[in-house]
């Protein structure tokens, strides 16, 4: 790339050296997700990736996208760029694990006013480490750099990944039934979603975010919401290979009343034991800040469960037991019942 200038595209505000240099400098992150089915390098055209199908009968592919959002405001306001990638791999592999989904390769998208090579790579080590989480490869990316469309300062984010599952393991919801356990994957924080509510309750642009707040157990308001999106593939992965999950739904924006009843079949409904829910210091701050009542604040966050898991009754200790072995502090929260009326799927009591 050494012979690759243009003079006339600087003067417009494009640096495509930048643009190598900030490859250099996240080559060794991005190396370090690579999987045995990787095949090439970064600065290809295409990420090649060779899937290993044995054992599997009807190999199916399932595909996820998603960004960052309105979240990537607090980045910029802290200038802390090293965490949001993991928020961009969460938000897809999250999604496609609900099928029951490994996910396999991810890729991501950076739009910016600016090309800062140092930092596209501390948001590219994000993107990184959350694909280490995820064990899924990072096969490729872009970094477009769009003057006078993105402020020099900001960016976009978002992110592509591919993962694949048996079609006779795909979970859906024909054996859910009455009596069915709800079980709660708790949430790191307000991940990635409902961050335009949480910027206009705490007026971020004028607030200082790296107060500490003693209600946020010393932390800054700043580091609680830049708090990444838990990551819950490999928990999972286990819990499907001992336990037959019914349903699992990644809890996102909308909440509990929007998320929950997409894993539930059309008759039956979620009952939700409110008082099981253990809820984050950081949402209770949100309610009390902005006034907002409760059923409000379940049908926009997450309110400390980022996903939630049906398995028979039977099998819920095992599936707890599981998922507590894997890190993930896993509890009881709800029920499957007949619904109440047409057209309810949960209730939140």
């Amino acid at each position: 790339m050494k012979n690759s200038r243009s003079e006339a595209y600087a003067a417009a505000g494009v640096d495509i050296t930048a643009g190598y240099k900030a490859v250099e400098l996240m080559k060794e992150s991005v190396q370090s997700t690579y999987t045995e089915g990787v095949l090439g390098d970064i600065g290809s055209f295409g990420g090649l990736f060779e899937p290993d199908l044995a054992g599997m009968t009807r190999p199916i592919l399932v595909s996820g996208t998603d960004g960052v959002g309105t979240k990537l405001r607090i980045a910029f306001l802290m200038d802390k760029h090293d965490t949001v990638g993991i928020d961009c791999v969460a938000m897809c592999v999250n999604d496609i694990i609900c099928c029951g989904a490994r996910p396999l390769f991810f890729l991501d998208y950076i739009a910016c006013g600016k090309n800062v090579p140092e930092r596209i790579a501390a948001i590219v080590k994000g993107v990184a480490d959350g694909c280490r989480q995820a064990g899924a490869a990072l096969i490729g990316g872009e970094t477009a750099e769009m003057p006078g469309f993105y402020p020099e300062d900001e960016y976009d984010l978002a992110g592509y990944s591919t993962g694949i599952v048996d079609k006779a393991a795909i979970i859906d919801n024909k054996t859910m039934q009455e009596g069915d356990v709800i079980i709660a994957l708790p949430s790191s924080g307000v991940h990635s979603n409902g961050f335009s509510l949480v910027r206009k309750v705490f007026d971020v642009e004028n607030a200082d975010l790296k107060k500490k707040v003693k209600a946020l157990g010393g932390m800054s308001l700043g580091e609680t919401l830049l708090t990444p999106t838990k990551i819950y593939v490999k928990p999972v992965l286990a819990l499907l290979r001992e336990v037959k999950v019914k349903g699992i739904s990644h809890i996102t924006g909308g909440g509990f009343y929007e998320n929950i009843p997409r894993s539930i079949p059309d008759g039956l409904c979620a009952d939700i034991d409110k008082e099981s829910v253990k809820i984050l210091p950081i949402f209770k701050l949100i309610a009390e800040t902005g006034g907002i009542d409760e059923r409000d604040m379940f049908n926009t966050f997450n309110m400390g469960v980022g996903m939630s898991i049906v398995v028979a009754a039977e099998d819920c200790g095992k599936a707890i037991d599981i998922l507590k072995a894997h890190g993930e502090d896993a509890y009881r929260m709800g029920r499957i019942v007949k619904a109440p009326e047409e057209g309810v799927k949960i209730v939140v009591r």
